[in-house]
């Protein structure tokens, strides 16, 4: 169960307190003072401490200082419960490490929504920097726990990146792994006369740079927003330190680089053999069943669609106006809406 410490002088808002907290399940322990409220932070350990400001013995302020000079207490979640709302007051709370203020009068909702979401924070902070290894062992053994892990990733910190803007080059020294929230990345190479061949399109809950588990000196290729994009990261060092401490996420990202290594051998396989309508189809059709939103159209520019197939942008508008003749496609700017799937699957086969 999890536990709280509620430190509060006034007996009106401490019962209060406690009596929202129990009846939503939590194990609550209570001190009048600030003194007492220490001595019960280092005896029980709680999992996150509501404190006030103004109280006899050891303010607020005070309980802070203590609780951050005891190696056993000094990471737990710690809001100030107060009447007192002053920037100055809020920003020494602040740089003595407070995580949250509540200000008098607060509401249950108010006061479980701020209890959760510290205790939310301090859960993923854990789960990535190693303090609670049986937690992250409980994620990863269940069926399902890459996806837990997406679900983990999106609650980090994350960067926004427009459209067009570089995310990395390649040749950079590998920093770390991408999750993308929102938004889609392609990743390229530059062949040997400039010309640039797209080695993947990404999409939202798709990581980034999974060959990295493999080799992590330098990114192999140059990662681009198509669009506005917001990604989540994950320091390699980090990475490394759950790899190496449990080996059942990478097998999961190892399952995930086999098939990303399994489409590109598929793809230049097309490339080096199939003839240009069917390299122009086979990727059309692939775009659909991976990015489309409603199974029937795909936004593509004609360059991004050359670099995908193999082939020139010049000879891939001719296919495409071929196509539009045929039936089997329509085009409205760089949105291909395709008018018959399984014709169109047919001749990339």
């Amino acid at each position: 169960m999890t536990k709280v410490l509620i430190i509060e002088d006034n007996n009106d808002i401490r019962e209060n307190v406690i009596e929202i907290l129990e009846l939503s399940g939590y194990e609550v322990y209570e001190a009048s003072n600030g003194k007492e409220g220490i001595e019960l932070a280092v005896k029980h350990q709680p999992d996150i401490v509501l404190c006030d400001i103004m109280m006899p013995e050891v303010d607020g302020y005070g309980v802070l200082e203590a609780l951050n000079d005891n190696e056993q207490t000094r990471a737990t979640p710690f809001i100030f419960l107060t009447a007192k709302a002053e920037r100055p007051d809020i920003r020494r709370g602040m740089e003595l490490g407070a995580d949250d203020y509540l200000t008098k009068p607060f509401d249950d909702t108010e006061l479980l929504r701020a209890v959760e979401s510290r205790l939310k924070k301090k859960e993923i902070h854990q789960l990535f920097y190693g303090q609670t290894p049986e937690k992250l062992n409980e994620v990863v053994s269940k069926k399902d726990g890459l996806e837990e892990l997406k679900q983990i990733m999106q609650e980090r910190s994350s960067r926004k990146f427009k459209k067009n803007q570089h995310i990395h080059y390649e040749g950079d020294r590998v920093t770390g792994i991408y999750f993308i929230i929102s938004g889609r990345v392609k990743t390229v190479k530059l062949t040997e006369d400039g010309r640039e061949l797209i080695t993947g399109i990404h999409k939202a809950n798709d990581y980034l740079d999974i060959s990295i588990i493999l080799s992590n000196d330098t990114y192999n290729d140059t990662a681009i927003a198509l669009e506005d994009t917001e990604l989540s990261f994950l320091p390699v060092e980090q990475l490394d330190r759950l790899l190496y401490l449990y080996p059942d996420i990478g097998v999961k990202f190892i399952k995930l680089l086999a098939n990303n290594i399994q489409e590109k051998e598929q793809r230049l396989l097309q490339i080096a053999y199939a003839s240009v309508r069917k390299r122009i189809a086979e990727t059309i059709v692939r775009l659909l069943n991976q990015h489309s939103n409603d199974g029937k159209s795909i936004k593509i520019s004609r360059d991004d669609l050359a670099a995908l197939s193999g082939t020139a942008p010049e000879t891939v508008s001719r296919t495409l106006t071929d196509f539009k003749s045929e039936g089997l496609i329509d085009k409205e700017g760089s949105t291909l809406h395709v008018l018959n799937f399984d014709k169109l699957n047919r001749l990339k086969n």
